[in-house]
């Protein structure tokens, strides 16, 4: 069965998914293509159904959650770091300021607006964002992904998501930022399949981080290397990516809760509803 999967051309994804491609998780019968692709190009395909799997904005998720089940593996949190607002060293912003954000549907992209409501917003390609702001053509911007560690020594930054998190949130929950999706039109038996071998995948790619993470830099599959990899690995791709633990499922329901209180979700949505039942796998042996 052929398995279309899309993912992010980040470290993070990559090293999720790449321990598939180079062979080192039984796959079944399945055969999987990915596709790499921006975030906000995920999240815009996503709304229109195009791959088996997907990763998203956990910000996204409610819009499509009637298409595309939520993975419980390949997520990325924030534990005292995420998404950074960004300016020029001794620019003092005002309250209207222009603003270079990575997409409409992105978890940052909600939590900024909701903070900033009088900011003016435009969306590029998050390779774009910190060009944009040292040419002056925004007076701000938020920095994603392998951006967040090597920006420009003219920038600084103005304010953490991770804190706008914690302000919004309590405190006390790690910050959802990105996961996986699955098309509903795939038979159940088959979605739990697909659904094990991926957490098989991160699994396995964590057991071998070392030799993974030298492939993917002497095969030029990723954009950074070395201790930056590491250090971003660790961050984004650690143990805690392999399955969703109590504390991340917590987070993302307070994340749905913020955004059905500030308009931005037609709906509250419980998690643990949106997820692969895996219990029917056992249901059909008996």
């Amino acid at each position: 069965m052929k398995i279309d999967l899309a993912h992010s051309p980040d470290a993070d994804d990559i090293f999720m998914y790449y321990a598939i491609a180079f062979g080192w998780v039984d796959t079944k019968d399945y055969d999987f293509f990915n596709t790499p692709l921006d975030i906000e190009t995920l999240n815009v395909e996503a709304l229109k159904g195009t791959y088996d799997v997907t990763a998203v904005s956990f910000a996204l998720y409610p819009h499509i959650k009637d298409e595309y089940a939520l993975l419980r593996t390949a997520v990325s949190f924030g534990d005292g770091y995420g998404p950074k607002l960004i300016r020029k060293k001794g620019v003092k912003l005002k309250r209207n300021f222009r603003v270079a954000l990575s997409g409409a549907n992105t978890t940052n992209a909600m939590l900024f607006r909701i903070y900033y409501p009088e900011s003016r917003i435009v969306y590029k390609n998050f390779l774009e964002i910190e060009n944009a702001v040292l040419s002056g053509e925004v007076d701000a911007g938020v920095l994603i992904h392998e951006s967040i560690l090597n920006f420009s020594e003219e920038l600084e930054v103005e304010k953490e998501i991770w804190d706008i998190w914690n302000e919004f949130s309590g405190g006390g929950l790690p910050l959802p930022l990105g996961g996986m999706a699955l098309r509903r039109s795939i038979p159940l038996n088959r979605a739990i399949d697909i659904e094990k071998i991926l957490i098989e995948s991160v699994k396995v790619a964590n057991e071998r981080k070392t030799e993974l993470s030298k492939k993917l830099e002497d095969e030029k599959l990723i954009r950074i290397d070395g201790m930056m990899l590491e250090k971003y690995l660790d961050m984004y791709a650690s143990n805690e990516s392999i399955t969703l633990s109590p504390l991340q499922l917590k987070a993302l329901d307070k994340l749905y809760e913020i955004g059905y209180k500030s308009g931005f979700f037609a709906e509250p949505i419980k998690t643990s509803d949106y997820l692969i039942p895996q219990e029917y796998a056992t249901l059909r042996q008996q």
